[in-house]
């Protein structure tokens, strides 16, 4: 592969006892070529930030320098030292710790455990574990990034944000020097990424290396000093951030012009009847008196900060979780409470926040989680009709133009872009008439996101009620006919998509706004 003629060359101030060395990496799976002949470094005291489509070699080249996965060829070497390559132990003892973009936390375990999982310091010889230690250490790294958790609950039962916090908290707690961060602020809300961002930008004047995966380009611009760009596999730009711009960037990472994302389509409502009705509905703790309509056509946006109750009211109408009072109506007809099949039956879908848990089953193949919904209408008694799931997988594959070597590998081995289509196309094999949809682009890519845009307008147009759930404000504004923002689990007020800002929705969302809650403006 051609590499490209804009890749820089490292500071010559930079010692090699200072930087993690990266050489001529090359890595393939099954055929594919994951990393030709990849070279740069990653010096102490600077953020990094590495850039790419979904399946551009990115994380390949993070399992790499985690230990986790071996070279097919190329070297490493941290801080002047040769880095014994395949070997987690041998990162590690070199002071390289990775938070993913999924939270890798054991659910069962509190977060103390999670943190010290594995280098429990222990006391009276070794005899007992010394608990007040870590329970003291576990709480001032918490308080350092403003989550506000109890340690001592189960990290199952937090959110999706807390979670990711705690792993934040447990790389933090190594005396690691190269800190490499996976779309870490995927599941953040804006002040969680502020915290976050402030952590970073100490660590670096602290002297850590850090590298920055993300696909959030406005924070690979207020974070990073280099920025790199991954191709096909390739390293096709090394340049400093302040000589790069945002169209620059996006066209060294697809190799194209893509459509301009973020803005707004002025597509003309046709709602159509009412589809999706909520009265009253309220659920202890999480949502109170939420009252909305969603309309065939239409898409309308429900923005608010991560805790405001969003999610847990989207589980709610999908009959997940049991409400305490009001009703979710579907065509004007009531839905039981708690009986997520019924609502599937009757035509509602969600695609969840957390695809990794609530979306996919990983190990399974491609195939068998694009059929896991119909699968019913695709069986005779208990045989399964595998001609007819290949041929329905092949399909939604081909309309959804999802990037895999087949139906048959696993749904793990895909990239987040593709896995999130496969999310997807799941739910829309069942052809469904309402589709909520909480963060649809978590997690992928540029390109990817353009795409999933253009499906989720492309629905709408057919006559699809959709509810979309968004921590991304400028994704709200550019798909929503109408915006609902929620506060502390209330409904804080409505904005028309057409005269929406991102100050207008902050300015309903924030605690201290001063205004008081309100219901949904009544629907045109």
């Amino acid at each position: 592969m051609e590499h490209s003629e804009t890749i820089a060359e490292t500071p010559p101030h930079a010692a090699a006892a200072d930087k993690i060395l990266i050489r001529d990496l090359s890595k393939a799976f099954a055929g594919v070529q994951a990393l030709d002949r990849v070279s740069m470094d990653l010096e102490a005291g600077r953020i990094h930030a590495l850039c790419g489509e979904n399946g551009a070699g990115k994380s390949t080249l993070i399992k790499i320098l985690a230990g986790v996965y071996s070279p097919d060829a190329g070297h490493l070497q941290a801080w002047g030292s040769p880095l014994r390559p395949g070997s987690v132990p041998a990162a590690e003892k070199a002071g390289i710790a990775v938070i993913h973009q999924e939270p890798t936390a054991f659910p069962q375990l509190n977060a103390v455990d999670n943190i010290f999982v594995g280098r429990e310091p222990r006391r009276f010889g070794g005899l007992l574990l010394d608990r007040r230690r870590m329970l003291d250490e576990t709480r001032h790294l918490l308080h350092s990034l403003h989550a506000d958790v109890d340690p001592r609950l189960p990290v199952g039962h937090f959110s999706v944000a807390q979670r990711q916090l705690i792993s934040i908290a447990r790389a933090l707690s190594h005396r690691c020097r190269l800190l490499i961060l996976d779309e870490p602020t995927s599941s953040l809300s804006g002040r969680e990424t502020e915290v976050l961002f402030d952590t970073l930008r100490r660590l670096r004047e602290d002297g850590v290396a850090i590298l920055y995966v993300s696909h959030r380009l406005e924070e690979v611009f207020s974070l990073a000093d280099t920025i790199s760009v991954l191709r096909d596999g390739a390293l096709v730009a090394r340049r400093p951030a302040a000589e790069l711009d945002r169209d620059a960037l996006i066209r060294l990472m697809v190799g194209r012009q893509v459509d301009v994302l973020f803005q707004r389509q002025h597509h003309e409502n046709s709602a159509g009847e009412p589809r999706l009705q909520l009265h009253h509905l309220t659920r202890r703790g999480a949502f109170a008196d939420i009252s909305l309509t969603v309309h065939g056509g239409e898409i309308v946006g429900l923005a608010g900060l991560v805790g405001a109750g969003r999610s847990e009211l989207a589980r709610c109408i999908m009959g997940l979780d049991r409400a305490d009072g009001g009703t979710v109506e579907l065509d004007g007809v009531p839905l039981p409470k708690n009986q997520p099949r019924t609502a599937i039956r009757r035509g509602l879908a969600m695609v969840a926040e957390d695809r990794q848990r609530e979306g996919l089953v990983p190990p399974l193949s491609v195939r068998e989680n694009l059929c896991m919904v119909s699968r019913r209408t695709l069986a005779t008694g208990f045989w399964r009709r595998r001609g007819e799931e290949t041929e329905a997988a092949e399909r939604m594959v081909e309309r959804l133009a999802v990037k895999t070597a087949g139906i048959a590998i696993p749904a793990e081995s895909l990239s987040g872009g593709n896995q999130q289509k496969v999310v997807l196309g799941k739910w829309l094999d069942r052809e469904p008439n309402v589709l909520i949809l909480d963060e649809p682009t978590r997690g992928v890519d540029v390109g990817a996101k353009a795409e999933i845009h253009r499906l989720i307008l492309r629905l709408a147009e057919q006559g699809m009620a959709i509810l979309l759930i968004s921590s991304e404000l400028p994704e709200i504004l550019t798909l929503a006919d109408r915006i609902l923002v929620m506060r502390e689990g209330h409904l804080a007020g409505t904005i028309p998509g057409a005269t929406a800002t991102q100050e207008r929705i902050l300015d309903l969302a924030l605690p201290d706004s001063g205004r008081a809650h309100c219901h949904e403006e009544a629907a045109p």
